[in-house]
């Protein structure tokens, strides 16, 4: 049993500490914060005060890309409830989304009818994690860092994370509408 704990307080200390080489931003909400769109131009995230949000990182050559059609069904029946989707590309797993953000965007749109906002390609994790992402995963009741592409969070209409969706959770998984529903129903 000792033994057990042990090494549970080991991994538990080892996850934080190559998660935490960065300083998690000290922002109140996500609103505090300002990203780059797909297109290059800054974006504050307070433009999106009071709506519930969907931030999810995303990748062109994955086995979960499919995943862009039920989020961007999502985005087109809650839209006018006030909830938005924001992609984030990522290219921290096995390089899955080696495009520029020109390459992304079409590629996107073209296959995927995507309209919801996209922003310019980051990085989710590691050393450079964005500092978006090291509050939002420094937010949602985990402190481990996001485990591959299609991560969700959902951001409540105060700016702060309500619920966390592993990649694996799709749109078409009844916990992805109940996440969201909750959200725009508080």
């Amino acid at each position: 049993m000792i033994t057990a704990i042990a090494l549970a307080t080991t991994a538990l200390i080892g996850c934080q500490g190559s998660k935490m080489n960065q300083p998690v931003p000290t922002a109140k909400s996500i609103y505090d914060f300002t990203v780059t769109s797909i297109d290059g131009k800054k974006v504050p995230l307070s433009k999106y005060k009071g709506k519930v949000l969907l931030v999810v990182n995303v990748a062109s050559k994955c086995g979960l890309t499919p995943q862009y059609n039920g989020i961007q069904a999502a985005f087109k029946k809650y839209e006018k409830e006030g909830f938005v989707v924001l992609g984030f590309p990522a290219n921290n797993f096995m390089g899955q989304e080696p495009g520029s953000n020109e390459e992304i965007k079409t590629f996107c749109t073209s296959k995927y009818n995507v309209s919801f906002p996209m922003f310019s390609k980051i990085s989710v994790k590691g050393d450079d994690i964005n500092p978006l992402y090291a509050w939002l995963v420094a937010n949602s009741g985990r402190m481990d860092e996001v485990e591959w592409n299609f991560a969700k969070f959902v951001i409540g209409k105060d700016g702060q994370v309500v619920a966390r969706l592993a990649p694996g959770v799709t749109p078409t998984d009844p916990k992805f509408a109940a996440a969201i529903e909750s959200a725009i129903k508080a």
